[in-house]
């Protein structure tokens, strides 16, 4: 195993690929293990069936985009066997991890892209998830950068085409500006509708939303997370 993971043709993905050096006892089960997980042979084409990513066809699929340390992704296909969990993830340290919880825990449910995300939308088909998780990502503070953010017009009118009507998606961030800038955007967009009744419900996680160690560090720093559950119309 190369820890460059070069799979896939892909747009410029402006972000951190690598952490520290993976210890040899990580590197040699990632090496193992990942070739179980990866989607590698269906980048090339024009149109994917996510169900044909998984040995049986799932009940449903569920998307995570920026995985992180895959505390989370992990934690949700543990409890739902039955779904099917495609993960995409640039920072390798991070795949390394997953893969990691993923053999520890027996998982076979998850199916792993270390890449961008934002290349592969259009090859996903009309209708086929039923949950998206985008939790605490890249702010890109600088004005400069806002471009580079996932929450963009383009990306949720692509959410919106590969979501089943009543699909959720859920998005967490730290990031006041951030927050300003989805809470703008998802209003502007007309195809969700923002599930919170009262400040309870973006303010605190529920109960199937577990920790991450991302939040745990804004917590401890003084920038209280946001919460937000989208539905789509």
């Amino acid at each position: 195993m190369t820890e460059k993971f070069e799979l896939f043709e892909q747009v410029t993905f402006r972000g951190r690929r690598h952490g520290r050096k993976l210890r040899p006892r990580v590197h040699k089960l990632v090496e193992e293990n990942l070739p179980h997980f990866l989607v590698k042979e269906a980048i090339d084409r024009k149109k994917v069936d996510v169900n044909t990513f998984f040995p049986e066809k799932p009940r449903e699929v569920w998307l995570e985009i920026g995985f992180g340390a895959g505390e989370h992704i992990a934690w949700q296909a543990k409890r739902h066997p039955q779904i099917g969990f495609l993960g995409f993830e640039p920072y390798l340290n991070g795949v390394a991890s997953l893969v990691r919880h993923s053999v520890s825990e027996k998982l076979t449910n998850i199916r792993i892209v270390p890449d961008d995300i934002r290349p592969f939308l259009i090859k996903l088909p009309d209708r086929c998830l039923s949950r998206i998780f985008i939790l605490f990502p890249d702010p890109w503070p600088k004005s400069k950068h806002k471009k580079r953010r996932i929450i963009q017009c383009a990306t949720l009118s692509e959410f919106h085409r590969i979501m089943k009507p009543g699909a959720k998606l859920r998005i967490a961030t730290d990031h006041l500006d951030y927050l300003s800038w989805i809470l703008i955007h998802f209003k502007n967009f007309t195809g969700f509708h923002w599930l919170a009744k009262s400040p309870k419900d973006w303010r605190c996680r529920s109960n199937d939303w577990p920790q991450t160690r991302y939040e745990q560090k804004a917590i401890r720093e003084g920038r209280p997370p946001a919460f937000l559950e989208y539905q789509r119309n």
